[in-house]
């Protein structure tokens, strides 16, 4: 597991490396434990990551609710600043820190190439 975390942890830094407009990401596992990140040393792994979870479990109840197909992604718009959650495969979530003015589109092809791998590894 521990050449997983390290080849996680590099996918993470590349994410940040390959497009300016992401500031931050981190993978969190379904249950809310933290994975790994490459957050701000002011975030608190943990917190981040049940709220993560949380989230994305009250998200993808919505969605079957209201008959929206199946959750592709989570947008949080603060006024400083976006947070995107997706699934990783069946065991991780994916939380990605934005800019304000990102690039959308080539925020989320970046997240869903990244998270593809993440899916592999973990699953």
């Amino acid at each position: 597991m521990s050449e997983n975390i390290s080849e996680l942890m590099e996918m993470l830094k590349q994410l940040e490396a390959v497009n300016s407009d992401i500031q931050g990401s981190a993978i969190v596992s379904v249950q809310g434990l933290p994975i790994c990140s490459v957050l701000s040393q002011n975030s608190n792994e943990g917190i981040v990551s049940a709220m993560s979870a949380a989230i994305l479990s009250v998200s993808e109840r919505a969605v079957e609710e209201l008959n929206r197909g199946q959750l592709k992604r989570i947008l949080i718009e603060g006024n400083e600043g976006l947070i995107i959650l997706s699934r990783a495969g069946n065991n991780a979530i994916l939380c990605t820190l934005a800019k304000s003015n990102a690039s959308l589109g080539m925020v989320f092809l970046n997240i869903q190439s990244v998270s593809k791998r993440i899916a592999e590894l973990l699953d």
